[in-house]
């Protein structure tokens, strides 16, 4: 089951593919400074978005249901070597990954990495920024750390079992880009599912591949807050808000909770059912939070389960400000682009 190709300008710059995949499943989207090689598979909902930087892709890329390719504005492009296979939800973000290498389900590689060629990084695993991973050795752990050397017959039969697990995984997908309230300076980007009651304020959007469901209570999303490329989202009785100027990072999982006003909810995390999250947070990426836990406001919090780790800072005040504002530029520049 192959979808028609959906490729997106980006001021200008539309994707290079070298020949169109050989699969490209519902829900997929190619964005912007993207160089992409041939034999590629897409799974159902993958993102390769390059807005801010360019992602440079090699032959026979495998992308499982829901995993994301993204970029660092203005700080880090994504170098994506040959025959690289990636599990569904798992994040490739503003990172270096040699030849051959297997992120497997889950996985997250963050800013500034470099993962060498050969190497496997197990399922559910947190690459730390600017880690360097050795190559032809399996990683794991969260942080990820060396566990030890593979033979080339394990990395070969771990690749093909990722992949075969891509194949397998369910090849529909929803796309309902709309939400029940939105304001004209809202963004909705066109693969997400928006069911139920969603609300968007002046600024906010919502990127690709992300499931919104408001059937039970309202998702309320804030001004100039910002849902990243396919993350989850689902409110309970009491419906969800989600502050102004918040990000909720790529691949992130809301489960009937709220998050303030001024927060980063990083990369990969998944926040439990009635958990609270106060103003002027930090969550770092990976973090997993208990049911009903309190995450209190002027800390960075990480680790499974979240624990503070840290005090913010006003280089990480500045930067969630500065996330919230280029993602309401990026928002007005495909806008810009999509024809009236």
């Amino acid at each position: 089951m192959t979808a028609a190709l959906n490729v997106i300008s980006y001021e200008g710059t539309c994707p290079a593919l070298a020949a169109n995949p050989v699969a490209a499943l519902p829900g997929h989207a190619v964005v912007g400074r993207v160089t992409l090689g041939v034999n590629a598979w897409l799974g159902a909902g993958s993102v390769i978005r390059a807005d801010g930087h360019y992602v440079r892709i090699g032959d026979a890329l495998h992308m499982g249901r829901a995993a994301t390719i993204h970029i660092a504005h203005a700080v880090y492009p994504t170098l994506v070597g040959d025959r690289v296979c990636i599990g569904a939800d798992a994040v490739v973000h503003a990172c270096t990954v040699g030849d051959d290498v297997v992120v497997e389900k889950g996985a997250v590689i963050l800013d500034g990495a470099t993962v060498g060629a050969g190497s496997v990084i197990e399922a559910g695993s947190i690459v730390y920024p600017r880690s360097k991973l050795e190559p032809g050795t399996l990683y794991a752990g969260r942080p990820a750390v060396l566990v030890r050397a593979l033979n080339a017959h394990e990395r070969l039969a771990r690749a093909e079992l990722q992949r075969a697990s891509n194949v397998a995984a369910d090849a529909t997908w929803t796309c309902q880009p709309h939400a029940t309230q939105a304001a004209p300076n809202a963004f909705v980007a066109g693969t997400c599912d928006l069911a139920g009651g969603v609300q968007l304020a002046d600024g906010a959007s919502v990127w690709f591949g992300s499931r919104l469901d408001g059937r039970v209570a309202t998702i309320s999303i804030g001004r100039l807050c910002n849902v990243q490329d396919n993350s989850l989202l689902r409110a309970g009785p009491q419906g969800m808000a989600l502050g102004d100027e918040t990000t909720i990072g790529h691949n992130v999982q809301l489960l009937e909770c709220n998050v303030g006003a001024r927060c980063l909810v990083g990369i990969g995390s998944r926040i439990a059912r009635d958990t609270t999250i106060d103003d002027d947070t930090f969550v770092a990426g990976g973090c997993i939070t208990e049911p009903g836990q309190h995450l209190s406001g002027g800390l960075v919090w990480g680790g499974d389960p979240a624990r503070p780790i840290g005090q913010m800072n006003e280089a990480k005040r500045a930067a969630i400000l500065n996330i919230a504002t280029v993602y309401a530029a990026y928002a007005d520049a495909l806008r810009a682009g999509v024809p009236g």
